[in-house]
């Protein structure tokens, strides 16, 4: 991969047995649109491109807004540090059929968009996923107050996007007005619409399990590292799906684990392990284009190797899938990881819960 260089920095190519494409939808310039990165297996072409990592300038300038760092200075080194890598999958690559392919929508975390977390959306494109991950509208003003609100309005995103793809999935024309060179067409009766799960990081998976609330589509969730504080209590008795929460060693505190204890449940399977040496931003790309100093400065590393911390949260992630979507795969061969069954895992959380408190 050309992003990846002699001190081994980049986003870690997918493993599965497909290439991988990616291309961007945006419904319309509303408040009410849908706007995703949809990864797919896709034919193996020379001429097809790797996009860069960040679509354009004005992301860096929300990064800056974000952590209330100046634009100008930040700009410039956030383009030194990050400029200029590519996301490990081929820009508007024609779509390859192999069968019908299960779906994933992703959600982003907070201050976060669409492209940050290409190492997950690929891999699950290469063993023979649809990946939507979407782009979510972002109110950084009162952020405390609006995040109860903003979840809700998030999960109706990811819904949106699922309602999209159906729409795509069954022939009817869609206007992008992207205008990208991939053919929508090629995705007619691609998807196995009886098989669908969401997934997100921090806020984002939060949404994950508001949108298991809201839409029964969604056959299970995975929830890395999840922030669980926008969600309303109201919604843990009504989510009826099978959970997984993945979490980081450093992020999670007990008043966030008796929250996702409160979604545990004698009849339908919540999992939770936790990956040794990690922190919150292991499951961004972030923690592979950084040095090592400079990445634990930032928070962006934890004590483990980013590579191996994130191969063992796709291969759980997989063998979830596969047991509760119903997948005829090999990704059971990974079954153990969903119980913690790794010198790299923790079964469980680290984190010290009073079982009073749950």
């Amino acid at each position: 991969m050309g992003n990846r260089s002699s001190n081994h920095l980049g986003i870690p190519p997918p493993k599965g047995p497909s290439a991988v494409g990616c291309t961007d939808f945006m419904m319309d310039h509303t408040a009410q649109g849908s706007f995703f990165r949809l990864y797919y297996p896709c034919q193996e072409t020379e001429k097809a491109e790797k996009p860069d990592w960040v679509p354009s300038r004005e992301y860096f300038n929300g990064l800056a807004d974000f952590m209330k760092i100046n634009r100008t200075l930040s700009e410039r080194i956030f383009n030194y540090l990050f400029g200029s890598f590519k996301i490990p999958a081929y820009l508007d690559a024609p779509f390859k059929s192999n069968g019908k392919c299960p779906v994933v929508i992703f959600s982003h975390g907070l201050g976060a968009f669409r492209t940050l977390y290409s190492a997950i959306c690929a891999e699950l494109a290469s063993q023979g996923f649809i990946v939507a991950s979407v782009e979510h509208r972002f109110f950084l003003y009162n952020i405390i107050i609006f995040c109860h609100s903003q979840v809700k309005q998030r999960a109706d995103e990811c819904i949106l996007a699922l309602d999209k793809l159906t729409q795509i999935n069954s022939g009817r024309p869609v206007q992008n007005v992207l205008q990208t060179q991939f053919d929508w067409t090629t995705l007619e009766n691609s998807m196995d619409l009886c098989r669908i799960a969401v997934m997100g990081h921090s806020f984002g998976g939060a949404t994950a399990i508001e949108a298991l609330c809201k839409e029964v589509k969604f056959k299970c969730g995975v929830a890395l590292d999840a922030w669980m504080f926008p969600l309303d209590d109201e919604v843990f008795p009504r989510v009826k799906q099978p959970i997984f929460f993945i979490n980081s060693e450093k992020f999670q505190w007990a008043g966030n684990i008796i929250r996702m204890r409160k979604l545990d449940s004698a009849v339908i399977q919540r999992k939770m392990i936790t990956i040794r040496g990690t922190v919150h931003q292991s499951f961004p790309d972030f923690t592979f284009l950084t040095g090592n100093w400079i990445g634990k400065l930032m928070k962006l590393k934890g004590e483990i190797d980013p590579e191996v911390a994130i191969d063992l949260s796709n291969k759980a992630t997989l063998a979830f899938l596969q047991r509760h979507l119903g997948l005829e795969k090999n990704f059971n061969q990974w079954n153990r990881l969903i119980d913690g069954e790794d010198d790299d895992l923790i079964p469980g959380t680290n984190v010290k819960v009073l079982q009073s408190a749950i």
